[in-house]
Parts: structure tokens; C-alpha cells; sequence
């Protein structure tokens, strides 16, 4: 209701001002009836001229609105947030500005990239007016010029970028977008406080094959950690074979040792060649345990 009596040059305060005094004014005019006094109707009709002037003098800005005032066509003030007059037949509002943080979404469909690549992308920007007399008076529509700029450096800059840069460095082309089109809008008194690109959208094509790419770099990637991990147990196995060359009891050690573990876990039995038992020298290698843990106890 308030944007309907503001839309017409009014509003609720001012109608209610002038229902009292059409209110004062018929009262004066019944008394006058009743008493003869013609100084009465001279009231009554001063009253009806303020009650009909009364709604087109008071206007009311909410907190967040400015008012632009024009006297005979020149700009006068801006008015608001509250209570303000203005003259009636001279004075005018010629827009209401509204100050909150406003949204616009953006869209550029299939625009190219500078690898020639057509890509959908959508953009919100958040923007607010700090300057509301350049926004009334600079521009005719800012709210549509606001979309236009915003959707013209949206595609100027995918023209400029790869597709691999747009899709990595969302956040850089985000600060980008916003200062380009905060350069563009201050001279008419708007802020552009952030640019937030929601999606990047490439062909089902493209995406085929930037996913086969991608498997591809992976697989290669798998590839040369396996062949780096086979490098490094390679060079822990000839370090372990030189270890051991230099010491034939602690190769027969770990054999042994292998062989208990195995029958430990699995609860198997082994049968091992007489050869292969000759090999390992049990008695040997039952002599050095044993004058291991002799030196142990004397220590």
C-alpha cells in the first residue's frame, strides 16, 4: 500500500493528515450552518485547500530509501530516510532509490574462450548505490545497465581466458569480474561489492574428453609412483644383499626366522631338503644365539 501512495505522489501519513482535516473542516461548516456565521465557511474552505495540498506536500523515505527532489525541474535534494515536505506543484520526486545490497545474475551463453572452446556461465553480482544522485540523474535505467555491463565483461573476460585457467582460478576470475565492472559502474554511483561465478558449463563432448584426459594423467601418475616405489625396494634389496654377504649368519638367521613365522601364522608343517638344512648350518647358527644371549646376561 505505501508503494501505491508513493507510486502517486502520496502517502499514509499524509492521507490520514488530510482525512482530519476534511474531518475539521466539515465540523466547521456544520457549526457554521447551525450559528449563521460566514466566517466559518471561510475556514472550512481554508481547511479543505490544506487537506487537498496536505498529500501532495508530506512524503515518507523508509530507512533504507532515498528520495530525488526536483524544484521546476532542477534538482534540489535528496530527501530521506523520514518525514519531508515538499512544495506541491513545484517540487517533485523523481525516483525513489533504494540503498540495500541488490542482486543481478548474469548469464553467458556460448561464449568463446580464448582457446576457442564455447562455454555457458552464470554470475551473480552484488551491488549497492552509494551515490543516489548520480544513479538518478547520470544514467536513465541503471538497474538494466548494470545487467548489460556485467554480461558484456562477463564474456570479454572468458574471450581473454583459457578454459583451463576459468575452470582452476574460479576465485581470480571472480576479482576480476568484480573490479571490471566496479570500474565501469562508479561513475554512476554504483557499488559493485562482489562477483560470484555459480557455473561453468562446457559441451557433453569436451567434458568426454577432458575426463578421459584426466584418467589418462592419473593412470601416468599411478604408473611412475609404482615404477619409484620398485626403485626404492630395489636399492633396499641390494643394501640387505650386501649386509648379508657380509654377514653368513644373519642370513641364516632370517632364514630360519622366516620359516617360523610362516609356520607360526599358517599353522603349517615345512619340509625342508637334509641339503637345504646342511646349508643353513643349524648347529652354527644355535651356537651364535646362544653365546648372543650369554654376552646379554653378562652385560
Amino acid at each position: 500500500m505505501n508503494n501505491y501512495f508513493k507510486a502517486n505522489g502520496a502517502n499514509q501519513p499524509a492521507i490520514v493528515l488530510a482525512a482530519l482535516f476534511a474531518a475539521a473542516a466539515a465540523l466547521c461548516a456544520w457549526f457554521g450552518e447551525s450559528t449563521g456565521v460566514r466566517s466559518y465557511y471561510w475556514a472550512t474552505g481554508i481547511l479543505a485547500v490544506i487537506a487537498a495540498l496536505i498529500p501532495q506536500s508530506l512524503m515518507v523515505a523508509d530507512q533504507w530509501e532515498r528520495a530525488v527532489v526536483l524544484r521546476l525541474g532542477k534538482l534540489t535534494a535528496i530527501r530521506g530516510p523520514g518525514v519531508f515536505a515538499i512544495l506541491p506543484f513545484i517540487d517533485s520526486v523523481a525516483s525513489w532509490l533504494d540503498q540495500r545490497i541488490q542482486t543481478t545474475e548474469i548469464n553467458a551463453e556460448k561464449a568463446l574462450s580464448k582457446d576457442t572452446v564455447p562455454v555457458n556461465i552464470d554470475a551473480v553480482v552484488f551491488w549497492q548505490i552509494h551515490d543516489p544522485e548520480r544513479a538518478a540523474l547520470e544514467i536513465t535505467n541503471y538497474r538494466q545497465a548494470i545487467t548489460q555491463v556485467a554480461q558484456t565483461s562477463l564474456r570479454e573476460i572468458v574471450g581473454s581466458s583459457l578454459l583451463s585457467t576459468l575452470l582452476s582460478e574460479r576465485k581470480s576470475g571472480d576479482q576480476q569480474l568484480r573490479e571490471e565492472i566496479g570500474r565501469k559502474t562508479a561513475e554512476w554511483g554504483v557499488s559493485v561489492l562482489s562477483v560470484e561465478i555459480r557455473d561453468i558449463g562446457v559441451p557433453p563432448a569436451l567434458q568426454d574428453a577432458m575426463s578421459r584426459q584426466a584418467q589418462a594423467e592419473r593412470e601416468k601418475l599411478a604408473r611412475v609412483l609404482l615404477g619409484q616405489a620398485e626403485q626404492e625396494i630395489a636399492q633396499k634389496f641390494v643394501e640387505a644383499a650386501d649386509l648379508y654377504a657380509r654377514s653368513p649368519a644373519a642370513l641364516q638367521l632370517r632364514a630360519m626366522n622366516i620359516i617360523y613365522e610362516t609356520t607360526k601364522e599358517r599353522g603349517a608343517t615345512i619340509l625342508i631338503p637334509t641339503s637345504m638344512v646342511d646349508s643353513m648350518n643349524p648347529a652354527g647358527a644355535l651356537g651364535l644365539v646362544a653365546a648372543a644371549g650369554v654376552l646379554q646376561k653378562g652385560a
